[in-house]
């Protein structure tokens, strides 16, 4: 695969702060000529369930019958995974975007770990004679887990094509995300009102999906605190929605990050604590109501529906702690027209233009190539990876 024309770490562009800077207004993803929606995937029939968390799950050495275990959340839900229907959504809700501004290149999906395949998506593209493609996943954050393995997977699937692949930057600290979150937050804390009493102020506590600290630890480029860039960008995150909510809703005072999804050995230490063991320590506290916000997914996975619509509201059910959950970003037209202002900006930098790049107060913007010592894979460190460039942090 030839090496990107144009492939530059973010920080190099003029951000929305510096004089130089200017509004992208060209309804036009030149150099590009097609897009592609890149997600992880998930089964669609109970018989695909366990083949995909084998997919998951390779080199690892998790035995079939813990497979067969996990399953069990999927047959709770048809053994159909919510995520490819809500990235159908999403695609139409950017063809529908797209076209409004004039943009008419072709979106193309594909997934990870289950059908349809990016590898067979990249054969499909290079025979259609698409030669320079901008990728944009449905993972926020950067980590390991949420960018480098991503990036290893579009290795794979394009390093025998004579196709050129870039992407869009980190967006999770975007406007348009955040936004997003300040709706349905505001919804959520609406409905618990209704319910419980204008005298209530709901706690928000803001979930996402565990990893290893290990991995946790050395996510992102600097800056970053001890704990790593996925834990600051997350606070980050958490912390614009509150402010946002506070200014509309009489919510509490504090809000907490927490986790769901732990899958790795109980010896392995991971991100904590659990959104489950929270609640209960919040409900020991005295608090009397919580308003869950999936802030570390981008549309309803299954870890949002089982393990926070099913498990949690379970637990504090069983708390008598009153539970909403906030709505996923999904097709909230703030977030739609977000993802395309970043496809247009990341053309216009590749076009050598000189771009706006909005984040929310505090933010870091995120990267268009990251640097080969950025979240490393440390099972398999000389693992090749697309959209980076070479670089210790």
């Amino acid at each position: 695969m030839p090496e990107p024309t144009s492939n530059p770490v973010s920080g190099t562009v003029p951000t929305a702060t510096d004089s130089a800077a200017t509004t992208v207004e060209q309804a036009d993803l030149a150099p590009y000529d097609a897009v592609l929606l890149l997600s992880f995937g998930g089964p669609e029939r109970p018989e695909d369930v366990v083949p995909f968390l084998e997919n998951v799950t390779r080199g690892r050495g998790i035995p079939r019958e813990r497979l067969a275990e996990v399953g069990e959340h999927y047959f709770l839900f048809g053994g159909r995974s919510p995520i490819n229907d809500q990235c159908r959504e999403l695609l139409a809700a950017l063809r529908t975007e797209l076209d409004g501004r004039g943009i008419d290149l072709p979106v193309f999906w594909g997934n990870r770990n289950w059908d349809p395949y990016v590898g067979e998506v990249a054969r499909e593209m290079e025979a259609a004679g698409h030669r320079r493609v901008l990728v944009l996943t449905t993972s926020a954050y950067p980590s390991y887990s949420s960018c480098r393995q991503y990036r290893e997977n579009l290795y794979d699937a394009f390093a025998d094509t004579a196709i050129t692949v870039e992407k869009i930057r980190h967006y999770a600290d975007h406007p348009g995300f955040v936004t997003a979150s300040v709706d349905a937050t505001v919804a959520a804390v609406d409905g618990l009102v209704a319910e419980l009493g204008a005298g209530v102020r709901p706690r928000l506590v803001f979930v996402t999906h565990s990893i290893p600290t290990a991995m946790a630890e050395t996510a992102g480029p600097p800056p970053k605190s001890p704990a790593g860039g996925y834990v600051d960008w997350h606070r980050l995150v958490a912390s614009a929605v509150t402010r946002r909510v506070a200014d509309v809703r009489a919510i509490a005072d504090d809000h907490d990050v927490v986790y769901c999804s732990r899958s790795g050995p109980p010896t392995q230490p991971w991100l904590e604590p659990d959104v489950n063991d929270h609640l209960t320590a919040l409900s020991a506290a005295g608090e009397r109501a919580v308003v869950a916000v999936p802030i570390g997914f981008v549309s309803d996975h299954m870890e949002v529906i089982f393990d926070l619509d099913t498990e949690a509201a379970e637990t504090a059910r069983q708390l008598g702690l009153p539970f909403a959950r906030a709505a996923t970003a999904g097709t909230h037209p703030a977030f739609v027209t977000a993802l395309v202002d970043l496809l247009v900006e990341r053309a216009a930098v590749a076009r050598g233009e000189q771009v706006e790049q909005p984040v929310v107060a505090g933010g870091t913007v995120g990267r268009y190539a990251c640097l080969s010592g950025c979240c490393p894979n440390l099972r398999q460190p000389d693992r090749p990876a697309l959209c980076q460039v070479a670089g210790a942090l």
